[in-house]
């Protein structure tokens, strides 16, 4: 399969990307970017520090003002973006892939990179199709004012909170810590030294069985909430003070509640999150927008609705207020939904993370069901389905991404992989007995489906 996925690059380091091709790359950036002024970041993985130095040495021959941060999380790289007045740049990571991967996240502009665009660089970089210039390179530190701004936008608790960060050896390994006691947290610090091999746990924390360690201290601490990130802090995931992680479309519906106090809004979320997500933000008098799953499309109609908040379920949380996503502010923000609750000037008794959670109902789903599958035939069942529904009544259908195919009390999503050949089904009902029956009439609909499942 191709490096260069729908939202980035991505691939085996050593194999699939090489400083040679990190050095092409930077070089067709540079083109892209006609000598302007680039931002360039990476993560704290062994291997970026190659990938980096020649992605620096490809942008520089094409005539660009580098600008390079050294190790910081993505959230800082896209900060810098915005503080340096940077026309674009190249953050070196691997995101949440196993420590053997790395990648490249790549902005052009100010809206996010598009397939076309990113295909566009795989073009340049096959047909070496290059421009030359004498670009320049320095270092510009740039932690210190990204970490003053985030404290800028909140004010301090209005009671104290004790949190675990587990910070997976990735990014935020020291940030974190020191921005949450700056805000007033009484902080336990786990896995919060950088190392790239992530000897600890591996660095997707969407992964329930990877914050075992996480789910046990913070109750052992008796802390108010456990925060787990991946390795370059854009997504993060939370648990409440019983050790229980919190779904991430459960987080939306809490973060959705508390930024609607401040008037109505649009709330983006991915297709694949619960129905309780556009259910609760309609009871707060916000919009639901539904929208594909991927960072970049979540971004894009984030920006070009103006919405105040968008989520997926992987993680990601997204804030009109940035422009973008940030694990650490998202951090920020749910220690004020904790922290403000029972505080108000008719004083309720002071709930936790988890009574906030279970206020919101829990309907049964399945995880993503992965089903091996040719992505032609994958095709071929998403058009099956298509058309028998197409006429069903009482059910609503989306082809946004795969076909989605809604009741009321329930529905199925399913979607064939961009990058495996693969086909994911996932779905979700009011009752087990509806699940069940939803999984088989979907099932029945199309014979590809049928002789899979």
């Amino acid at each position: 399969m191709s490096v260069f996925k729908a939202c980035d690059i991505r691939g085996r380091y050593g194999s699939e990307l090489t400083p040679a091709f990190a050095a092409s790359l930077g070089r067709a950036v540079g083109a892209e970017l006609a000598g302007q002024a680039v931002v360039v970041g990476g993560d704290v993985r062994p291997s970026t520090v190659a990938l980096k130095a020649a992605l620096c040495e490809g942008l520089v021959r094409s005539g660009c003002r580098v600008m390079e941060l050294g190790i910081v999380p993505t959230p800082a790289f896209y900060f810098a973006l915005r503080a340096l007045g940077a026309r674009g740049g190249v953050m070196v990571t691997g995101s949440h892939n196993p420590p053997g991967d790395n990648g490249f996240k790549i902005s052009l502009g100010p809206w996010p990179i598009t397939e076309e665009a990113l295909a566009g660089l795989a073009r340049r970089i096959a047909d070496a199709n290059f421009v030359e210039g004498l670009g320049t390179h320095k270092r510009v530190d740039i932690i210190d004012r990204y970490e003053e701004d985030l404290l800028g936008r909140f004010s301090p608790l209005p009671r104290p909170l004790k949190a675990v960060v587990d910070a997976g050896n990735g990014c935020y390994s020291q940030i974190a810590p020191r921005v949450l006691r700056a805000l007033g947290c009484d902080v336990v610090e786990l896995f919060c030294e950088p190392d790239g091999r992530f000897p600890n746990r591996a660095p997707n924390p969407a992964v329930a069985a990877n914050l075992t360690r996480l789910c046990e201290t913070v109750v052992a601490a008796r802390a108010d909430l456990g925060v787990a990130y991946d390795g370059d802090g854009d997504r993060v995931i939370f648990v409440d003070e019983q050790g229980r992680v919190v779904e991430s479309d459960r987080t939306i519906v809490l973060f959705a509640r508390h930024l609607l106090r401040r008037g109505p809004g649009e709330v983006i979320h991915d297709i694949k999150c619960s129905s309780v997500v556009p259910e609760a933000v309609r009871q707060a008098g916000g919009t639901p927008v539904m929208e594909k799953s991927g960072h970049a499309f979540i971004k894009t109609t984030l920006l070009r609705r103006g919405a105040i908040l968008g989520g997926e379920i992987s993680g990601h949380f997204f804030f009109g207020e940035l422009g973008g996503d940030d694990g650490l502010y998202a951090t920020l923000l749910m220690l004020h939904v904790i922290a403000e609750v029972g505080c108000g000037p008719a004083p309720a008794a002071v709930q936790g993370l988890a009574a906030l959670v279970d206020t919101a109902p829990r309907y049964p789903v399945t995880p993503d069901i992965r089903l091996p599958c040719p992505i032609r035939d994958a095709e071929a069942i998403v058009q099956e389905l298509i058309a028998a529904f197409a006429d069903a009544p009482g059910c609503e259908m989306s082809t946004l991404d795969g076909v989605r195919i809604a009741w009321p009390d329930g529905w199925a999503l399913v979607r064939p992989s961009v990058t495996e050949p693969l086909i994911t089904l996932r779905f979700e009902a009011h009752t087990p007995e509806r699940l069940a029956e939803i999984q088989r009439v979907v099932g029945a609909s199309s014979a590809g489906l049928a002789r899979r499942t």
